[in-house]
């Protein structure tokens, strides 16, 4: 086998990934759901602690508020989630920016047919 095929090879199977997760065993799986899980719990707690320091820094001088705990600092992120994306809007926002696109073109479209109807 050449190095060519050797490198198609490669390549194919870096584009493979169901082939990629079905290689892994069970047990790697559930390590691999373990550790994302404990992973984006990290990151929940990043930002809530991050929340609550710029809230406990700004707030109570700028406009006088109290200061906030880590679990208030949490739910205002959840308040503001739900506040700003609405609840249970799951979808990617690339998904409904390029459906709010594709909506506007079609609108266009149809004005530029209307007017051009309107000079026929």
């Amino acid at each position: 086998m050449s190095d060519f095929d050797n490198v198609q090879t490669v390549e194919h199977k870096k584009h493979d990934m169901p082939g990629w997760w079905e290689e892994r065993t069970l047990a790697q799986k559930i390590l691999m759901g373990i550790g994302f899980g404990i992973l984006g719990l990290g990151m929940l707690a990043l930002c809530t602690w991050v929340v609550m320091l710029l809230w406990n820094w700004l707030m109570p001088v700028i406009f006088g508020l109290k200061a906030l705990t880590f679990w208030q600092a949490g739910g205002l992120l959840v308040l503001t989630s739900i506040l700003f994306k609405g609840p249970g809007r799951g979808g990617s926002p690339m998904h409904s920016e390029n459906k709010r696109k594709r909506k506007l073109k079609s609108y266009i479209h149809e004005g530029e047919t209307q007017k051009l109807d309107s000079i026929d």
